[in-house]
């Protein structure tokens, strides 16, 4: 198996392979006086497994080019055209003569990774030891004494893509295992993407035909129908359904369902929460708060299992064009998931989770053959509609719900309310069909209701938004600021003991995307930049838009650190990560 990578330039060319194996580089070069070794390359290409970040898109067409006896020009030129063509790559690839041979065994990362983001930034996220951005301009020519530098470039280029295969091999392997079930190549695609391929296959096998996407026109409305498990018992709830009943959703250019002005700027009091409904989700408007249960208090939050597909399959909603046939591949492979969960089969069970899961955000994509935006609306309402059920029975019964998101809400009540709870609970369940899972917290603090930290009974905490884990999904923005807020939160540990005795530089860095790149000191940095807060570095100086010499947000008095230190530099800024974790902690209620 090897990574592959490809630089492009009028007079040079280069493809470099590391071997996971073996840990060993090959490169291909180009260049005058410098011929390409074709059938070399060639073998190479046939005889493994590569891997690529955006290779489908790019580098196979580059390489399949090269290969056909290409010179750097005429790559140059193609290099070109699939970068500033809006049409699909493989056609751009078709109209200038490059196909892609189909015995290449390839897997991309790019859609199989989460977020949507550059290489550099996952590099960024995955505490990649350098990140850099291309060192020579694209439409530059290239110098004998420069080869060296785009080498060194794209071998850290080769080196990220390793460490994000590395972070995605467990994603890999469940694709392919997939693969060799439906006889599909699944190992390149996002869980959406799978899941449409793996139910789109089962349907065409099922019925015998195909199926495309449907065409719904701009501008056209939808309209929401009312399923009968829906009942309200206040008067400012019926009137806000009955509106919903009687109001069209247009579609958007792009395919979406446009929320009515009228719907979107309503705010809905229950109790002492006021409430928002979207197109994403229902929301509660709580801001700067902390809950704390009291002794003979307990404060739970009940998610709901599993929302969306649930509510697919009980209210029997289908693509117009698959009816009944897709119910029954929909609800088969529900039933698989939940036997291979039952039997331990962990993997088949992950593996169905992602078709199940994934399927629903195609609804919503109009150039996906699952696409069906008045299902996506009627999915996505229902479920508000139906949180709010339970918030309305659960406030008439004297319990506080105090936070709701999409598919959950947060309860506070007195321990004397149990069975009240438990009761509320159990008939929404039954009158919904939908189940209910408990987690209990000691304490909710929310910046807002998306960003928050929950601390639970056994001391662990739950963070979301700005103050969750790094990982994939999210740039990291100074984690040690909500390290310190959490451990104080859960253990009132002081955030200036969390600061000053941590010593992993990862834990006080900052990535931001920069368009059109940034600079430091005249430097030239990237469009992706990584930074921490320096004793040695002015309040007054910052990293700086290169295009117009713009303060990159919150780079006062920061250092680059586009290459991770050996060691813990001396001149990290305490104070100020001290003092960003108390301000953390007013924004979240706490004085």
């Amino acid at each position: 198996m090897l990574i592959v990578d490809t630089e492009v330039y009028q007079n040079y060319f280069l493809a470099l392979f590391k071997d996971l194996d073996s840990g060993k580089y090959r490169a291909f070069e180009m260049y005058e006086g410098q011929a390409l070794d074709i059938p070399s390359l060639k073998r190479t290409m046939s005889s493994n497994t590569t891997v690529s970040f955006n290779g489908l898109s790019y580098d196979l067409n580059i390489l399949a080019a090269a290969i056909d006896g290409a010179d750097c020009a005429r790559i140059k030129a193609i290099s070109d055209e699939i970068i500033r063509s809006k049409l699909p790559s493989w056609r751009v690839a078709k109209s200038m003569g490059v196909s892609v041979p189909r015995n290449w065994d390839h897997i991309d990362l790019i859609e199989v990774a989460p977020g949507k983001a550059s290489l550099k930034a996952y590099g960024g996220r995955m505490n990649a030891p350098t990140m850099q951005d291309l060192p020579i301009d694209p439409n530059a020519m290239i110098a004998p004494e420069q080869r060296l530098e785009l080498k060194r470039y794209c071998r850290n280029d080769v080196d990220t893509t390793e460490l994000l295969y590395n972070k995605l091999k467990g994603a890999i392997e469940l694709r392919a295992q997939m693969s060799k079930q439906h006889g599909l190549d699944l190992r390149s695609k996002s869980d959406a993407q799978m899941a449409e391929a793996i139910i789109k296959h089962e349907l065409e096998a099922l019925t015998g035909k195909s199926y495309r996407p449907q065409k719904v026109e701009p501008g056209s409305v939808v309209r929401y129908a009312g399923p009968d498990m829906i009942y309200f018992e206040g008067q400012q709830l019926r009137d806000i359904y009955w509106r919903i009943l009687k109001s069209g959703f247009p579609i958007w250019t792009n395919g979406s369902v446009r929320m009515p002005e009228w719907l979107s700027e309503t705010k809905i009091r229950i109790g002492e929460t006021d409430y928002q409904m979207g197109i994403g989700g229902l929301h509660s408007c709580e801001s700067s708060r902390a809950i704390v249960a009291a002794d003979d208090e307990a404060l739970a939050d009940f998610d709901v299992a599993s929302y969306y597909p649930s509510i697919i399959l009980r209210l029997k909603l289908a693509p117009e064009k698959m009816g009944k046939d897709f119910l029954q591949v929909y609800q088969g492979i529900v039933r698989r998931r939940l036997e291979a969960k039952r039997s331990g089969d962990k993997l088949t069970a992950d593996t169905l989770k992602i078709v199940v899961n994934g399927s629903f955000g195609k609804l919503g994509s109009m150039f996906s053959a699952l696409y069906a935006p008045q299902l996506m609306m009627q999915v996505t309402l229902t479920g508000q509609l139906c949180l709010l059920m339970l918030i309305e029975r659960l406030e008439a019964r004297g319990c506080k719900v105090v936070s709701a998101n999409t598919d959950g809400i947060v309860v506070l009540f007195k321990k004397t309310q149990e069975n009240v709870v438990d009761e509320v609970c159990f008939d929404w369940m039954l009158d919904t069909s939908f189940e209910l899972e408990r987690a209990d917290y000691k304490g909710l603090y929310s910046r807002d209701v998306n960003n928050y930290i929950a601390v639970k009974k056994d001391g662990s905490t739950k963070r979301k938004g700005v103050f969750s884990e790094p990982g994939l999904m999210k740039n990291p923005e100074f984690t040690i600021v909500s390290d310190a807020v959490a451990a104080y939160l859960a253990t009132a540990k002081p955030v200036e003991e969390t600061v000053r005795l941590c010593r992993d530089i990862t834990k006080f860095i900052a990535i931001r995307r920069v368009d059109g790149g940034a600079v430091w000191r005249e430097q030239y940095l990237g469009k992706t930049v990584r930074f921490y807060y320096s004793t040695e570095v002015r309040q007054d100086e910052n990293i700086a838009y290169a295009k117009n010499k713009n303060k990159v947000p919150r780079s006062n008095g920061a250092r680059p650190a586009m290459t991770l230190p050996d060691v813990f530099p001396d001149d990290v800024h305490h104070d100020r990560y001290i003092a960003l974790a108390r301000e953390a902690l007013k924004d979240m209620g706490i004085s």
